[in-house]
């Protein structure tokens, strides 16, 4: 199945546009067959959806995780009291081995880098639902955080491709309730491996077409995300 593409098709992320196809990725998801709910994840749950990998305690208003990649680790600790239906359906993606072996698939210097949505293979994972925007939980798109990609002409689009802000990014920010100026969920904050990301960032790119418009050459892989506590 095609990635669904923002309203006048594909066109590649741009940091600085406000609310444009700044971050108009494709809708991969990794959520459950049925609507998920704002409660956070618990242990019970995780193992039920993660059946092959046991559920550990973590604190679970602000559980840290670790995404390794093949330039280094970034850990990241997330926010499920302002975003517990974003983070929820974050760590079952991450739980369920959903990010292993995916890629960061768009890099721009000092800006940000994207991921969760293509495989090793560059190729697009399949999709599943998507969870409700959280962007109005008063978080803000600064240097650090960690967001959800959507679409940007339906609110409730974002599924599991994310991105780290390497730069305040205001228009990124929820500013109403229409569907582009709604924003772009932040639910957690880069507390190590920062330079990695902008290391990352700063990777030389070939343009594949599509999505795939500033892909790090050679690839960038996340070869998993867990949580570390």
């Amino acid at each position: 199945m095609k990635a669904r593409k923002v309203a006048g098709g594909h066109q590649p992320i741009r940091p600085s546009a406000i609310l444009t196809a700044a971050l108009a990725a494709a809708v991969i998801g990794c959520g459950r067959d049925q609507p998920i709910d704002t409660s956070a994840t618990t242990d019970g749950e995780q193992a039920r959806t993660s059946p092959n990998r046991p559920a550990k305690e973590f604190d679970r208003a602000h559980p840290v995780v670790r995404v390794e990649t093949s330039q280094g680790p970034i850990t990241i600790r997330l926010d499920a009291v302002r975003a517990p239906v974003t983070v929820r359906n974050f760590l079952d993606c991450a739980n369920g081995g959903f990010y292993d072996n995916t890629i960061v698939h768009y890099a721009d210097p000092s800006k940000i880098i994207v991921a969760g949505g293509y495989t090793s293979e560059r190729s697009l994972k399949p999709p599943r639902l998507a969870i409700r925007n959280e962007a109005h939980n008063g978080r803000k798109n600064v240097r650090g955080t960690i967001a959800m990609a959507r679409d940007q002409s339906l609110i409730d689009s974002a599924t599991s491709q994310f991105f780290i802000n390497l730069a305040d990014a205001p228009q990124r920010d929820y500013q109403g309730d229409s569907a582009d100026r709604y924003g772009y969920c932040v639910f957690g904050q880069v507390i190590e491996g920062l330079d990695v990301a902008e290391r990352i960032a700063q990777s030389p790119t070939i343009n594949l077409g599509g999505d795939l418009v500033q892909t790090p050459d050679p690839p960038v892989i996340i070869t998993s995300i867990r949580i570390v506590r």
